[in-house]
């Protein structure tokens, strides 16, 4: 089922409604990767150790998993615009919550809040600019949703890293508020106000749940782009200890990070727009050489350059897989779109387990890379899996009579 077309608004106002939610991407970009520049200071202030403040990037991704269904079906009666604003709303309360937390734990919970509405949000998001776009221009105008958040990576982080060392992690929280309040008013003001569509109800989003292709294609995502975060997660002592990289220049080729995700997030658009199957496959493919090219890239320092790039390239995945489930889950689009960012945040999680697995028995900083390799190989198969039912289904005879071409 295809998302049902909205009357058609001017070009400008289509920009100006993308552009608004682009916003809130990278409000939240920011606040979920800033965190990680920032351990040793949180650690310091709250008086606990860096493993201990690693758990407060933990309890995040929990709240996007929690989040994601619960919100998706609990709010299905709700109109699009309204829900945005209100995902927005509470991430920016969320994070104003946490820069005057009083402690640990309060700051835990508090995370945990400023990751419900992350999923929902990028789902929901998703939904309203394919809505207002043909139908040829859905995975550009999802694309350009996400591009705020590719850019978080490299603007939003770096500057909340740097802004986090120069006057502390609260006053970073404080601002990723203030960007996420600023991007609720400009959905309220830009983005148009979509009717709930008839039968919209908690039980007909979950009847998504029902439909292989849509678990199919969470599979995908949370075991084929595992790889990105398998090897992005431990990259920096990889590219001190292996690369011999002086410290003072990783924040330059961690920049090239983000380049290849933005790059990725552009091209990987449009790929998905002119052929959506094939770029999902080509692009886990690519993950499969790009990954297990990792041990020897990164034995020099050009090479390894080239390798971060093509690593955070490997994100144009991501609004193929978006687009992907728009057309497989029928009546539950708003689930399976939540649901989407919840399996990378899956994908996360495994990727810097096993990674980590990997240089605890002894492989070495390297090992992420095959062990991500080997992770898109089990998308491949998946990938391979939905293929095969798709193509088994659609030549399938329906009641006794074969279908007609």
């Amino acid at each position: 089922m295809s998302i049902p077309i909205q009357p058609a608004a001017s070009p400008l106002a289509t920009k100006l409604a993308i552009f608004a939610m682009a916003i809130g991407s990278f409000a939240i970009g920011t606040g979920e990767f800033a965190i990680m520049g920032l351990l040793p200071n949180l650690a310091g202030d709250l008086q606990i150790t860096e493993p201990e403040a690693g758990h407060v990037i933990s309890a995040y991704a929990l709240g996007v998993v929690v989040g994601a269904p619960v919100i998706a079906v609990l709010f299905a009666r709700f109109a699009r615009k309204p829900m945005v604003i209100s995902l927005m709303a509470l991430f920016a309360l969320g994070n104003f919550g946490s820069a005057m937390a009083p402690d640990y734990w309060s700051l835990m919970a508090l995370r945990f809040v400023s990751g419900l509405p992350h999923g929902a949000y990028f789902g929901i998001a998703a939904l309203i600019a394919a809505s207002m776009v043909d139908h040829g221009y859905r995975a550009r105008a999802v694309g350009r949703v996400m591009l705020g958040l590719t850019l978080a990576t490299l603007i939003g982080m770096p500057v909340a890293t740097w802004m986090g060392q120069g006057v502390g992690w609260r006053p970073t929280f404080a601002v990723v508020g203030g960007i996420a309040t600023v991007a609720a008013v400009m959905v309220l003001r830009f983005v148009p106000l979509i009717a709930v569509s008839e039968g919209a109800s908690p039980l007909r989003e979950l009847g998504a749940l029902k439909r292989p292709q849509v678990w199919l294609t969470l599979g995908i995502c949370a075991i084929g782009c595992g790889g990105m975060f398998s090897v992005f997660t431990y990259v920096v002592p990889m590219l001190t200890e292996v690369t011999g990289i002086a410290t003072g220049w990783v924040p330059a080729v961690l920049a090239l990070f983000g380049v290849g995700m933005t790059l990725g997030n552009v091209i990987g658009a449009r790929m998905a727009d002119r052929a959506l199957m094939p770029t999902i496959g080509g692009m886990l493919v690519f993950n499969i050489v790009s990954l297990g090219a990792v041990p020897f890239l990164a034995l020099y320092w050009p090479t390894a350059a080239l390798s971060v790039l093509m690593v955070g390239f490997t994100v144009a995945i991501g609004t193929a897989l978006q687009t992907r489930l728009m057309d497989v889950a029928a009546d539950g689009q708003t689930l399976a779109a939540s649901l989407n960012h919840a399996a990378f945040n899956i994908a996360n999680a495994l990727g810097a387990l096993l990674g980590g697995a990997a240089i605890a028995a002894g492989y070495g900083w390297t090992s992420t890379g095959p062990v991500g390799a080997l992770m898109a190989v089990g998308g491949v198969v998946l990938f391979a899996w939905s293929v095969w039912l798709e193509r088994r289904d659609r030549d399938a005879p329906n009641d006794g009579v074969p279908m007609a071409a």
